[in-house]
């Protein structure tokens, strides 16, 4: 995890399940496994939040409300999929309101299997997904740079602006006027 440069910060989503996983993402919190010590902080705004953990299945409800999350997370950011349900919809799957996994809705980047998956497993797969982060943060970064660069390139090709300052504040071609 030397490749992070600030503490990233993680919202977590609870769709429709069973809470177990959601049980076990708040145990990652706790002294016994502490994931604040990786210098992980848990926000409830996702304009903060650079990973957005998501348990439990997709439903007709709360699409809308996943997508919206997403969206408002500032770029780049890491979705984890936590749990089968989020993965694939689990045992819910069959049932008349569910669209599915979290991939149904929005692109996932980590999946964490398990029911409910264990806290070390939950830990693992945002570690994972801070890898991915920095490889979205570098990709962005040589994008910009690349912009920046050929904006640099066309400034430099273009020819300068001429500006022409009639002195006595009349418009070109007035002079012949008053002789």
């Amino acid at each position: 995890m030397t490749y992070v440069t600030k503490s990233p910060w993680v919202i977590h989503y609870d769709g429709s399940s069973c809470n177990g996983c959601d049980i076990e993402v708040l145990a990652c919190l706790t002294p016994m496994y502490d994931v604040e010590r990786f210098g992980i902080i848990n926000t409830g705004n996702p304009k903060h939040a650079d990973v957005f953990l998501v348990t439990g299945s997709i439903n007709e409800q709360n699409i809308s409300v996943v997508r919206q999350i997403y969206e408002q997370m500032p770029e780049p950011k890491v979705v984890v999929a936590i749990g089968i349900c989020a993965t694939s919809g689990g045992v819910f799957r069959e049932c008349y309101n569910i669209k599915g996994g979290v991939d149904t809705v929005i692109p996932v980047d980590v999946y964490v299997p398990g029911c409910a998956a264990r806290p070390e497993a939950i830990i693992d797969g945002v570690v994972k997904g801070l890898g991915v982060l920095a490889e979205k943060k570098a990709a962005m970064n040589s994008a910009l740079t690349a912009v920046s660069e050929t904006e640099n390139a066309e400034m430099e090709s273009e020819p300068p602006i001429e500006i022409q300052v009639f002195g006595s504040g009349e418009a070109p071609g007035k002079e012949a006027e008053h002789e």
